[in-house]
């Protein structure tokens, strides 16, 4: 993104963010916090090609965004998007919601679908949840259900918007375990590190995972690297998502 002005997702002539710079390169893991309504899942429609910038540039696998016409959707399909809440289908059961991209995207049916369906399932301990519809699910499941259907494209990149929002310490420690074996690779992506952008709150638990950080706030996106810029940005910077500045 070059000198890009944010829009938002609900009224794209209203700017939430100005002069954003920032490249995110392949195998990166980043995590961009910021409180509530500062324009993080903005940010994210915007960079998976769900609405176009403002002003500026923004680029995708060398491609000028957004690339809405049909013969580039391919370009898209390459990054993978998990809303705030899963955003599912709640006539469909998550065994429906997950297989939806590849019966529509790859022309299979439900039954050609389901060896991949069901080690996607297994893989995010999804299967006793299979048969049930979204609406019967916790909100971490049905947040699960909505990282399987992101993943099972095998995207090379993944967006994140707010995965730990509203969930306890154990179910957090399992979302941020899943991301580093997405960052290493794992057998069920073929083994191909994804690249990551998550979105937070928070920077603490991200802190010994994640490996760059930016903040969103007051209409600009601050870019500041690795943890050891994270520990010397300014505190009016970190004000809201890193009230301890020196944590063990």
């Amino acid at each position: 993104m070059e000198d890009v002005t944010l829009g938002s997702i609900q009224d794209p002539r209203r700017v939430v963010a100005e002069g954003i710079n920032w490249t995110v390169a392949v195998g990166d893991y980043w995590v961009v916090a910021g409180g509530q309504g500062a324009g993080k899942t903005d940010l994210f429609m915007m960079a998976g090609g769900l609405m176009a910038p403002l002003s500026g540039r923004y680029r995708l696998f060398g491609e000028d965004m957004p690339i809405f016409e049909a013969a580039r959707l391919k370009g898209r399909l390459r990054v993978g998007l998990v809303f705030d809440g899963g955003q599912l289908l709640h006539r469909l059961t998550v065994r429906e919601n997950v297989a939806l991209p590849l019966c529509y995207h790859h022309h299979l049916t439900e039954a050609q679908a389901q060896p991949r369906v069901q080690a996607m399932l297994d893989w995010l301990d999804l299967g006793p949840w299979a048969d049930n519809t979204p609406a019967t699910m916790p909100r971490n499941w049905q947040k699960r259900a909505g990282l399987a259907r992101a993943l099972i494209l095998r995207p090379e990149a993944l967006l994140a918007d707010n995965p730990l929002g509203g969930l306890d310490v154990l179910q957090r420690s399992w979302w941020l375990a899943i991301f580093e074996q997405l960052s290493k690779g794992h057998g069920v992506m073929e083994g191909r590190p994804v690249t990551l952008a998550v979105s937070a709150a928070d920077l603490r638990p991200w802190r010994r995972h994640a490996r760059l950080f930016a903040i969103l706030k007051n209409q600009r996106l601050t870019v500041l690297g690795g943890w050891e810029q994270v520990e010397k940005a300014e505190a009016d910077v970190l004000h809201g998502v890193l009230e301890e500045r020196h944590l063990e």
